[in-house]
C-alpha cells in the first residue's frame, strides 16, 4: 500500500507541513481523554516514534484493536507543526484502519523489559526501542565495513560455508553429512567414504584460508560472511554463529596490518557516531554511561602497542590477585585483557609477538623461535575483539608447524601451493562482527546482538 515511512516525516518535516500523508506502522501507546485521543506510531524506520492525533469530532469511534499496544494501523491525515517541543511534526487523523489487531496478552508491554526477558522472545524483541537501536547500527556498521575496504579498493570475496579443513586447527567444527547415523559403516573412514563430498566436511570457522588463496591474486581483498564454531561455551561474548570481517593484504608485515586495522577501527566507529546519535543517546541513557565519549575517545587516541612479554611483566607487578595466574606462556584471559586496556592504559591495546603454542600454526615464526608476529586488539570494557597476524610465508617452516600439531597434510596441500608458487609478505585480521558491536552499543551480552542467537542448547 501506498504511504509515506515515519522517518521521512521527521527527518524533513517542513517539507509535509499541511499535507494529506498515509502512514502505517505498530501502536506503542494509547492515550484517552473525553475529545482527543494519541496514539504513538512506530513504522521501523526510525528510532522515533510519531504522534498521531485523533479529534473525536472527525474520528468519533476506533475499532477495538486500534488501541491496543502492537496492533498495526493505518492512518490517513495531514501533517502539522507539533506544539510539543520533543517532535516537530504530528498527524491529524481523518481515518484510523485497523490492519492486523494484537490481543491484549502481548507480551511486550513495558518499555523496561528486562533484557533476560526479551531473549524468551527474539521474534518480538525487535519491535522494542533497545532492539530497534541496537540492529540500526548493526546496519550502519555493516554498511561501514563495506564503505572502508571498497574506498581503499580492496576486492570482496565469498568464500565457502562449507569446509573440509579446520582453520584453527582446533577441530571445533560441525559436521556437515546427508548420513546422519549410520552403524553399517565399521570406520570413520568408510563413513565419510559414502557420505555427500566422499570426505569429511564442516562448517566454516574463518574464510582466512581461502582468502590468502585471494589476496595472493588480487593483493587485498576482504570476507564478510557467518561463521562457526562448535564450542561448549555458555559466556556472554561467545556465539555458534556469528559474522566476520577478515581482509587479507599482500605484501603486508605485522606493523602494516596493526596500522590497518586501527585505522579500520577508527572508520566504523566514526561512521556509528556520526550516524546513530538518537540510538547511542538511548543505549548510552539505558545501557551504558558515557558511552559516547568512550567511542569518541576510539576514534581520537592513538592506540597502544606493548609486547606480549612486556604484558605478562605489567600483570604481575600489578599487585592484583587475577583468578587465572600469569606466567610467560599463559594466554590472556578477560581480567588480565581488561586489566590492561581499563586500568594500565585506559584505551585500545595491540599485544604484539604471542608465543607460538598459544597461536594458529599459520602465523609467522619470530626469528627468537619462540614467538610468532600476532596480535591481538584488546578495548577497554570488553576485551580482545581482533586477532592478527602475519601468515607465515615459508614453506618448509609452515610444514613444521603443521606437522608439529599432528595437523592431515592433504587437508593443506592447496593452502601449502601458496608458499611454493610466488610466495610472498602477507597479513590479515579477523574482527567478529557481533564483538564490535558489543562495544559500539554497550550490549553486555552477545545474544544481544544477534536476531536469533546461536548458542549451545538455543535454537529458536
Amino acid at each position: 500500500m501506498k504511504h509515506t515511512d515515519i522517518k521521512q516525516l521527521i527527518s524533513t518535516p517542513k517539507k509535509f507541513f499541511n499535507t494529506n500523508v498515509t502512514v502505517c506502522g505498530w501502536i506503542r501507546s494509547f492515550r484517552d481523554s473525553k475529545n482527543m485521543a494519541f496514539i504513538t506510531l512506530n513504522d521501523g524506520t526510525s528510532l522515533a516514534h510519531l504522534q498521531i492525533v485523533i479529534d473525536k469530532n472527525v474520528i468519533p469511534t476506533l475499532a477495538e484493536g486500534a488501541t491496543r499496544v502492537g496492533s498495526s494501523v493505518k492512518v490517513v491525515g495531514v501533517a502539522v507543526e507539533s506544539f510539543n517541543k520533543n517532535q516537530a511534526v504530528e498527524i491529524n487523523a481523518q481515518s484510523v484502519e485497523l490492519l492486523g489487531d494484537c490481543p491484549l496478552d502481548y507480551p511486550i508491554q513495558k518499555a523496561k523489559t528486562s533484557l533476560e526477558y526479551l531473549r524468551t522472545l527474539p521474534h518480538l524483541r525487535v519491535r522494542t526501542n533497545t532492539f530497534n537501536a541496537v540492529f540500526r547500527i548493526r546496519s550502519k556498521i555493516s554498511a561501514a565495513i563495506h564503505d572502508y575496504f571498497q574506498e581503499r579498493d580492496y576486492l570482496y570475496v565469498h568464500t565457502p560455508i562449507i569446509t573440509g579443513s579446520d582453520c584453527e586447527g582446533a577441530g571445533k567444527i560441525f559436521q556437515v553429512t546427508t548420513l546422519g547415523y549410520a552403524p553399517k559403516y565399521k570406520s570413520e573412514e568408510e563413513y565419510y567414504a559414502h557420505d555427500f563430498f566422499g570426505q569429511s566436511a564442516g562448517l566454516t570457522v574463518s574464510g582466512q584460508l581461502e582468502g590468502e588463496v585471494m589476496a595472493l591474486a588480487f593483493g587485498k581483498i576482504y570476507t564478510f560472511g557467518p561463521t562457526f564454531r562448535a564450542e561448549n561455551s555458555n559466556t556472554t561474548r561467545h556465539a555458534a554463529e556469528f559474522w566476520q570481517i577478515e581482509p587479507e593484504v599482500a605484501f603486508a608485515e605485522i606493523d602494516d596490518i596493526i596500522e590497518i586495522a586501527a585505522e579500520f577501527i577508527k572508520y566504523i566507529i566514526k561512521a556509528v557516531l556520526e550516524s546513530c546519535p538518537d540510538e547511542l543517546a538511548l543505549l548510552e541513557r539505558f545501557y551504558e554511561p558515557g558511552l559516547r565519549q568512550k567511542l569518541q575517545k576510539v576514534v581520537d587516541d592513538e592506540f597502544v602497542k606493548v609486547e606480549y612479554t612486556e604484558a605478562i611483566e605489567i600483570l604481575k607487578k600489578s599487585g592484583k590477585q587475577f583468578v587465572y595466574p600469569v606466567e610467560w606462556g599463559c594466554d590472556l584471559q578477560t581480567e588480565h585483557e581488561r586489566y590492561l586496556t581499563d586500568i594500565v592504559y585506559n584505551k585500545p591495546v595491540f599485544v604484539v609477538n604471542y608465543p607460538k603454542d598459544l597461536k594458529s600454526f599459520y602465523m609467522k615464526q619470530n626469528p627468537d623461535g619462540k614467538t610468532v608476529a600476532a596480535t591481538d586488539l584488546l578495548v577497554p570494557g570488553v576485551g580482545e575483539i581482533i586477532g592478527c597476524s602475519e601468515r607465515e610465508a615459508d614453506y618448509d617452516k609452515l610444514m613444521q608447524a603443521i606437522n608439529d600439531r599432528g595437523m592431515k597434510v592433504s587437508d593443506y596441500e592447496n593452502y601449502m601451493d601458496l608458499r611454493k608458487f610466488g610466495s610472498v609478505p602477507h597479513s590479515g585480521f579477523g574482527l567478529g562482527l557481533e564483538r564490535i558491536l558489543m562495544y559500539v552499543t554497550g550490549m553486555g551480552n552477545i545474544r544481544d546482538t544477534q536476531i536469533f542467537p546461536r548458542a549451545k542448547g538455543e535454537l529458536k
